[in-house]
């Protein structure tokens, strides 16, 4: 979707409802532990798509409590939200948290070809090329 400033600002005043909505109005024990990452909202207001982060093992559990819950969210939207046009939810997994995760792993495992000196085109230095250079600078 399209995303306006105006169709943001809209997507941020939804999340902070539906947050709200999930923590203290929803009480589905599958729900814990679950974030909010986005909402992208349709340019007419008809449609909202909610990103959702959790544990990774917890996906399709939590999706299926939100799509089983989807109408209760939706009419205790309609009344806390001013709009005119209560907004059909779609929920997706927001998987950019775990794309994060295993970038920061490949990270911490530094390989060993790091530490071994190059030169300045980026070769491996050999023992006797190292004698070699220092004695060139020794000139």
């Amino acid at each position: 979707m399209k995303q306006t400033p105006m169709t943001r600002r809209l997507g941020e005043q939804l999340r902070e409802k539906l947050g709200y909505i999930l923590l203290f109005e929803i009480s589905d024990p599958r729900l814990e532990l679950v974030t909010l990452t986005g909402v992208e909202v349709s340019q007419d207001r008809s449609f909202a798509r909610v990103f959702v982060s959790c544990e990774g093992d917890r996906y399709e559990e939590v999706l299926e409590a939100l799509n089983t819950a989807k109408g209760r969210i939706r009419s205790l939207l309609a009344r806390s939200l001013d709009w005119r046009v209560t907004p059909e939810l779609a929920f997706k997994i927001d998987r950019s948290t775990d794309e994060a995760e295993a970038i920061s792993r490949a990270l911490e495992n530094v390989p060993a070809t790091l530490s071994v000196e190059k030169d300045e085109f980026g070769y491996p230095l050999v023992p006797d090329e190292r004698a070699q250079e220092e004695g060139v600078d020794e000139q």
